[in-house]
């Protein structure tokens, strides 16, 4: 039976890029893109946080996909498109609270988990009522980037090899031994 800092330091899963979000400006709305050019320690190039976010620790924001679900059921819609809530990326088939402490990649870009990303009084305007509380624990992560380069819908994302070494009982897949 494994032990909970065992469990804690396996992440064998890859997850998969299926949305990248542009916000040109502050409450424009979100550009959906196929690629975009991210730069070290900085954002995304065409994102207006890119002049703010300069070494702090919300370069850029990831939800994760199957959370959109949970928002959609929790504010009685159907459906809820990425755009509303203006998140930077969107990441399916990975826990991404799993990467708290962790560098990961997307794509060719090093990343590392900055902190979560709590949903602000916006998400009561385009959600509507109860807005606000759907996405408290839906919210995604935040993260620095470390490498920048270009991403595209269809990367995949995952620990970073040094990272998983680090951690010792890592289960990386095989193509990354």
């Amino acid at each position: 039976m494994q032990t909970v800092p065992e469990l804690l330091a396996t992440l064998p899963q890859v997850g998969k890029l299926v949305w990248i979000g542009l916000r040109p400006a502050s409450r424009t709305p979100v550009q959906s893109v196929a690629r975009a050019e991210i730069l070290a320690g900085r954002g995304l190039v065409g994102d207006h946080r890119l002049s703010r976010t300069a070494g702090g620790k919300r370069q850029i924001t990831l939800i994760q996909h199957e959370h959109l679900a949970a928002v959609a059921s929790l504010t009685g819609r159907p459906e809820v498109d990425p755009g509303l809530l203006r998140r930077n990326l969107v990441v399916a088939g990975l826990n991404l609270l799993a990467l708290k402490g962790r560098q990961f990649r997307v794509g060719n870009c090093l990343l590392e988990y900055s902190g979560p990303c709590e949903p602000c009084s916006r998400m009561e305007e385009v959600l509507g009522p109860g807005g606000y509380n759907a996405m408290r624990g839906h919210g995604g992560i935040t993260a620095k980037i470390l490498e920048g380069g270009l991403i595209q819908v269809g990367d995949e994302v995952k620990i970073h090899r040094e990272d998983a070494e680090k951690l010792g009982s890592e289960k990386l897949p095989d193509s990354e031994k």
